[in-house]
């Protein structure tokens, strides 16, 4: 089926086109999972919601602007992809979703987040980058089992101090935003493992070695004069970096030291989880 016919038949609510828009998926797949990526889908075929112990759905690569309530139904969903749509707004019938475990929302439209994702009480990973926030909202501050956070490429200047209360977050990625500085509030946070500022115009970087957790820490693209100092053993990505010594200082003066080559990341830093 071509795209053009797919987005034709998305149209189009009749019980016939869902059946054939779905390609003969009348029951519910062994492994709970459900993958209409791509597809060109302005609407989510109702027929889906009638899939109770689904697991898995993925919506990524659509022209989705709205999710019918009937996606309430779905109670035993784990992990959901919204990634590549057209949302202006997160849908409230997600926030329904109890058992989320994982959230894809990267690369829409949004401007805010919900005070109903708070619900999410289950959410472990949220990604939110490539969006239009301009701040980072405080209700993703009360996710509590929150261990991985994506916020890259939006517009954010700062971050909230409530976010110290993530004592599960492990990883945030906030590259490609628009922070002056570097974040306080991480530097309240012992329990961080991976911080991505890349890309940012960050002019001075304070000292990381008080941090016990960190493993890794991604500052390159940015203005800075100087490389954050960590601990021993915690890889850095950036000027001047374990592979370069920092500038020398001659007479008040600092020499720049510019590399060939951006150093490798590990094999899974940015990859992005299941």
């Amino acid at each position: 089926m071509g795209n053009s016919l797919k987005a034709l038949v998305a149209f189009v609510p009749s019980k016939k086109c869902q059946k054939y828009l779905l390609e003969d998926l009348e029951e519910m797949p062994v492994d709970k999972m459900v993958d209409l990526s791509g597809r060109q889908l302005r609407r989510l075929p109702l027929h889906i919601c009638s899939f109770r112990e689904l697991v898995k759905l993925y919506l990524s690569d659509n022209n989705l602007n709205h999710l019918p309530p009937e996606l309430e139904q779905l109670q035993n969903l784990q992990i959901l992809a919204l990634d590549f749509n057209n949302f202006k707004v997160l849908p409230l019938v997600v926030c329904t979703l109890k058992q989320l475990c994982i959230l894809y929302l990267g690369n829409n439209k949004l401007c805010s987040l919900p005070l109903e994702l708070r619900l999410l009480k289950n959410l472990k990973t949220l990604w939110i980058e490539s969006n239009c926030l301009q701040y980072l909202p405080e209700v993703v501050c009360e996710l509590s089992l929150l261990k991985t956070l994506h916020a890259g490429s939006n517009a954010l200047r700062t971050l909230p101090p409530q976010l110290q209360c993530l004592e599960e977050l492990r990883t945030i990625w906030l590259s490609g935003n628009l922070l002056s500085e570097f974040p306080p509030v991480l530097l309240n946070m012992p329990f961080l493992e991976v911080i991505d500022v890349d890309r940012n115009s960050i002019r001075f970087f304070p000292s990381l070695a008080h941090l016990p957790g960190l493993k890794l820490v991604i500052y390159d693209h940015n203005p800075c004069r100087n490389a954050p100092k960590v601990a021993k053993g915690v890889r850095r990505v950036g000027r001047w970096s374990e592979e370069t010594p920092e500038p020398r200082k001659r007479s008040g003066a600092v020499i720049d030291i510019t590399l060939d080559e951006k150093p490798l990341l590990p094999s899974a830093a940015k990859t992005k989880p299941e």
